[in-house]
Order: structure tokens, then sequence, then C-alpha cells
């Protein structure tokens, strides 16, 4: 079974327990003759594999009434893969996602990592620091690096600890905020447990 995350700047393929990228500039998917199923939020990419008939798109398959209509594609499949727990997706954008007894509660979307610096950076050249994750959250801080990285990891880390729940986290720096959530379980494969989930449910294989 074949499967594919598609981002603005990669097809994240799953084959049985191999993952691998292509880049979305230079991969052409009509190379692919195996049945691939997919989830997507590239809209030129979208265009494109509407016109092979071996790409499955998996968004048309799950039940989005538990969802809100503006929601991200790679949120849903994620929240899909679990029946409890808080989903920290670490990526370009950061998001915190809510799943009670394998229903959504709801969540929130934060400026990532790079986003973040930027954002500092665009105030003042003096704030141009990078986040601090060894931060002890616990103290208030007395200088300007440490300030900044205060400001943006404690607000999210007492957010989602007031839920008490088990964490997930996955995106591409997962492993950076595992340092303030020493217990959460990392889980770069979430999406592709969401897109199995879907597929059985559908019974589309």
């Amino acid at each position: 079974m074949l499967l594919c995350d598609i981002g603005n700047t990669s097809y994240h393929f799953l084959n049985d327990t191999k993952d691998y990228k292509e880049e979305t500039n230079s991969f052409n998917p009509a190379t692919l003759t195996e049945k691939v199923f997919y989830i997507c939020v590239n809209p030129h990419a979208k265009e494109v594999l509407k016109k092979l008939d071996n790409w499955v798109d998996l968004s048309w398959h799950v039940e989005m009434s538990g969802y809100y209509e503006t929601m991200g594609v790679d949120r849903i499949f994620a929240c899909e893969a679990i029946e409890n727990g808080i989903i920290i997706d670490a990526g370009t954008a950061l998001t915190v996602d809510l799943v009670k007894n394998g229903i959504f509660g709801g969540g929130f979307i934060y400026p990532g990592v790079r986003a973040m610096s930027q954002a500092y950076k665009n105030i003042s050249s003096v704030l141009d620091y990078s986040f601090n994750f060894e931060l002890d959250l616990d103290k208030m801080p007395k200088n300007s690096a440490d300030a900044i990285s205060y400001g943006y990891l404690k607000t999210l880390h007492s957010e989602v600890m007031s839920h008490d729940m088990e964490l997930f986290l996955t995106g591409g720096d997962a492993k950076r905020f595992a340092s303030i959530f020493p217990h959460a379980r990392i889980d770069e494969t979430l999406i592709f447990k969401g897109m199995k989930k879907i597929i059985k449910k559908a019974n589309l294989c």
C-alpha cells in the first residue's frame, strides 16, 4: 500500500514501513502506475492528480461533520489516528488539536518556530535570537534571549498541559519541542496512521 501526504514543498510517501520524500517542483506523479492513496494541501498538485485515476484522494472518504470547514486535511487525518490525546504538529505553523473518545474537541494554530523567530526579528534586530528549548519554564527570565523563548514556549506549554492528556508530537520540529514536553510521544507517521484507518473504514482495499 502506497500512501502520500502532499504539502507545499514535498510529496511524503509511505510504502509499508519505509517513508521517503520527493520535491513538489521536480516530481512527476504520472510516473507512478500503482494505486496511491493521498491527502493534499497543495492546490497545484491537486489539479494535477485529478487527471490520474490511480491516485485516490482520501479526503472524500472521511466523515467531515465533526470538523470545521476550513480545517486543514493534514490536521484532520492526524486526529483520525488517535482516540484520546492532544496532537502538536510542529511544522511551518504549529497546530494543537484535542481528541477525546475519537471526537475532535477543538484546536488552535500558533506560528511555527521560524515564523515566530522572524516576527521578533521584524520588531527589532536586537530581538533576533534563536529559541532556547532548554529554558526553565518555572522561572521568569532575566535576559532578552530567554524572555523571547519564555513568551513563546510558556504560553503553549501552559495551555497544552492544562488538559492533562496524552501528548503526540509530529512535524519537522517535533524533536525540538520534545524538550519542553518530555513525556510526549513523537510520531512522524501519525497522518499515515489516520490515512490507514480511513482506508479500512471505507473498504478501499
